[in-house]
């Protein structure tokens, strides 16, 4: 169970934050959204910052799924994973790929499962996520892999966005949806 009761997604004020969020998730209100509304400013900044994360940047989905996967078993955010785990999928990731993001306790990846590039963006998230810091030895080999210094900050600024939906889903404690609480 979560720390703080969800809020009822039929109540939900103000309605103008309530449909935005909706809009932006097809139509669905998840438990992370029900929470966020006990701030509504914040579940307006929240939403705004997300959909621009999530829609607007250049950073290939493959690689910003890869980077939130990793984010979500570094943290042990379960939600995050289970809602992210099948866009990684769907973007081109592998079923053996999102096994092994499961376990993901260091940066140290079968390079079998995950290219050159894929490997630079592990270790990068791992370091981001761990340190916060980033060794240049680091840095350098995810901007090479990269080629372009805008894939760069918006890699850099999808891990730390979803460092922060990491630490607002664990310390809040929410629970993936069963099929029946997509509403």
């Amino acid at each position: 169970m979560p720390r703080i009761p969800y809020k009822s997604a039929d109540t939900s004020e103000p309605r103008d934050v309530v449909e935005a969020i909706r809009q932006r998730r097809g139509g669905k209100l998840l438990h992370l959204d029900r929470l966020l509304l006990y701030s509504p400013a914040y579940a307006k900044g929240w939403n705004a910052l997300l959909g621009a994360v999530r829609n607007e940047l250049e950073v290939p989905a493959k690689w910003r799924e890869l980077a939130i996967c990793c984010v979500a078993a570094l943290t042990g955010a379960d939600y995050e994973f289970h809602h992210h785990a099948p866009m990684l999928l769907k973007a081109g990731g592998t079923p053996a790929q999102v096994e092994a993001l499961r376990e993901l306790q260091s940066s140290r990846v079968d390079p079998a499962l995950f290219d050159a590039t894929e490997r630079a963006l592990i270790q990068f998230t791992f370091e981001m996520t761990r340190s916060v810091a980033i060794s240049d030895a680091t840095f350098r080999a995810a901007a090479a892999a990269l080629q372009n210094d805008q894939l760069v900050v918006e890699l850099i600024a999808v891990i730390a966005t979803y460092n922060m939906v990491a630490r607002f889903l664990v310390a809040l404690q929410i629970e993936p949806e069963s099929d029946s609480n997509h509403s």
